[in-house]
């Protein structure tokens, strides 16, 4: 008896563990350079931004980009994960008030595209939107 419960936990396990790799994109871990390449629109305004580059460490538990200004605190609303391609929402909060955005990349292996979308409270009293453009090389191992 106590044999029969152990191998049906056993495969159990098995199928959980193969479900949550089914989950992840198909995406190197490691260190992946990031640019992204951003415009502003505010009522009566629109600026391009210059690219803004850095690097973080991506795994397949954690396969969002992301990068907090510092004064910011940021939170994952949700991820979704549909093969290649990952979509979540963040909320964002500053001393400048609460910002918003939702995000998609799709994963090649060592490279991804995609697109964020952002808004935030402008200082006449409206909103204002930002979209950034994001594309993603992996660089080798995290150290």
């Amino acid at each position: 008896m106590n044999r029969k419960v152990i191998v049906f936990l056993m495969v159990a396990l098995l199928f959980m563990w193969a479900s949550l790799a089914a989950a992840a994109p198909d995406m190197k871990e490691g260190l992946w350079e990031i640019t992204m390449t951003s415009k502003m629109e505010m009522p009566g305004m629109s600026m391009a931004m210059p690219p803004v580059k850095y690097t973080q460490c991506l795994t397949k538990n954690d396969f969002v980009p992301k990068k907090e200004e510092p004064g910011q605190e940021c939170e994952k609303m949700s991820v979704n994960v549909s093969g290649n391609t990952v979509s979540w929402s963040i909320k964002c909060k500053s001393k400048d008030g609460i910002m918003k955005g939702a995000g998609k990349i799709t994963y090649k292996g060592n490279t991804y595209e995609g697109v964020m979308d952002m808004t935030f409270p402008d200082q006449g009293g409206g909103e204002g939107k930002m979209t950034s453009n994001m594309t993603g090389k992996w660089m080798g191992n995290c150290k």
